[in-house]
C-alpha cells in the first residue's frame, strides 16, 4: 500500500464551488492535494479534477472563477423533491447495480435539452481543456442500460468531455451521454463519491459536497471507514452546517456557487491541521 489519491465527490454547482473552495482554503494552509498520485472525480468532483490536475489555473484563479456572477439562463432545478425521488428509487433496489438499471431506465426515458446541446455546455465548464491531463486523472459514470460503474482515464480511448459529461449526466435532468452506442449517466448514481476506487493508495483525503446514503448506496464516510480498515489513512470531509446552509435547496443554482465556495474555504480552516498531517510523506 502506497500513494496518495484525492476523491472529490458529485454535488451540483454547489458541490464544485465548495470543493473548489475547500481545496483553496487548505491550499492557503500550504497544503497542495494536487499533487495525489491519481485524482478520482465523480459528477461534480469530475469537472474539478479535470481542473486541478490539468494545471491550466490557479486554485486562486478558478476560486475567483466561482465568485464572479453567473451567465446564462435560469438555473435547473435539483432540490430535496428530486434527492427523495433517488432514495426511494434506491429503498426499492436490491444493490447499486439494480439501482443504476433503475436510474439509467428513468434518465433514457426522460425529456431532457438535446445531448449536443448539453455537451457544449459541458465543454464551456471545462473552459477549453480537451485533454486528458498528464497527472492521472479517474472519472467515473454508470452505464444506464445496465447499471454497472465504470471508470474512465486516459487509457479508456474516451474524450475528457465525454468522460466528464457522462459523470455529470444526472437523471432526469441531463441527457445520458453516447460514447460508442452505450449510454452513460452520472457516476454519483453509484456512489456519492466512489471513495473505495482509492483501495490501495495508503493516504486518502475524500472530499464529498454530498454526504447521502440509504439502501444500497454506501456514503463517503463508510467508504473511508472501510479503507483504513484496509490499512490507509483517511480523512473525509463533508459540508459543514455553514456550508450546507449556503448551498441552499438547489444544488445546481448557479447563484448559490460563490456562498458555497467561501464556505468552502472558511471551512478548510477546521481540517489543516489533519489533513497536513495525513498528507506529509513521513504520514505513511
Amino acid at each position: 500500500m502506497a500513494g496518495t489519491a484525492l476523491v472529490l465527490g458529485g454535488g451540483g454547482l454547489t458541490g464544485i464551488g465548495w470543493e473548489i473552495g475547500m481545496l483553496a482554503g487548505l491550499a492557503d494552509a500550504g497544503i497542495d492535494l494536487a499533487d495525489a498520485d491519481v485524482v478520482i472525480g465523480t459528477s461534480a468532483g469530475s469537472i474539478v479534477g479535470a481542473h486541478l490536475t490539468s494545471r491550466r489555473h490557479t486554485l486562486a484563479e478558478l476560486y475567483a472563477h466561482q465568485l464572479a456572477a453567473p451567465s446564462g439562463g435560469s438555473a435547473v432545478r435539483m432540490g430535496p423533491a428530486a434527492f427523495a425521488r433517488f432514495a426511494a428509487i434506491a429503498l426499492r433496489s436490491r444493490d447499486t447495480v439494480s439501482f443504476g438499471a433503475r436510474m439509467g431506465k428513468l434518465a433514457l426515458a426522460a425529456r431532457t435539452v438535446p445531448e449536443k446541446e448539453q455537451r457544449a455546455a459541458i465543454a464551456r465548464t471545462l473552459g477549453g481543456l480537451t485533454d486528458w491531463p498528464a497527472r492521472r486523472l479517474v472519472i467515473t459514470a454508470v452505464d444506464a442500460a445496465t447499471g454497472q460503474r465504470t471508470a474512465f482515464d486516459d487509457t479508456s480511448g474516451v474524450a475528457l468531455i465525454d468522460a466528464v459529461g457522462a459523470s455529470c449526466a444526472v437523471p432526469g435532468i441531463y441527457p445520458p451521454v453516447t460514447i460508442d452506442g452505450t449510454r452513460w449517466i452520472d457516476g454519483g448514481v453509484h456512489s456519492a463519491a466512489n471513495a473505495d476506487l482509492a483501495t490501495g493508495f495508503a493516504r486518502v483525503v475524500v472530499v464529498a459536497p454530498v454526504a447521502i446514503s440509504g439502501g444500497p448506496i454506501v456514503g463517503p464516510r463508510s467508504q473511508g471507514n472501510r479503507l483504513a480498515r484496509q490499512g490507509a489513512r483517511v480523512c473525509v470531509i463533508t459540508p459543514d452546517r455553514a456550508a450546507r446552509s449556503a448551498f441552499g435547496r438547489n444544488v445546481l443554482d448557479p447563484t448559490r456557487r460563490a456562498a458555497a465556495a467561501r464556505a468552502g474555504r472558511r471551512q478548510a480552516a477546521t481540517h489543516a491541521a489533519d489533513v497536513r498531517r495525513l498528507w506529509s510523506p513521513t504520514a505513511a
